[in-house]
């Protein structure tokens, strides 16, 4: 089965992106709360480089794929890290 990969042309995030994954597949793994909240704290940080992204360009579709990418990923953290403090 082949995939979907977001085809953004951005240094910036193709840099941050396997990270991100990498981080995304850490909470899926994880079976604790807790464990997944310390994830998710990792994950903000890490999405937090592309939103503060010197180079953003409103014009851009690559920019704006990327920064609604971004911010869903960011809501995603924060769910998870509000969902650890209900537990």
């Amino acid at each position: 089965m082949k995939e979907n990969k977001a085809k953004i042309n951005c240094p910036t995030f193709r840099k941050q992106e396997p990270v991100i994954e990498s981080i995304s597949a850490k909470i899926n793994k994880a079976r604790e709360s807790q464990e997944k909240a310390v994830s998710a704290e990792e994950l903000q940080k890490e999405v937090d480089v592309l939103l503060s992204c010197p180079d953003y360009d409103d014009k851009s579709v690559d920019c704006r794929n990327c920064r609604l990418i971004t911010n869903l990923r960011k809501k995603t953290a924060t769910l998870i890290i509000k969902a650890k403090k209900l537990a």
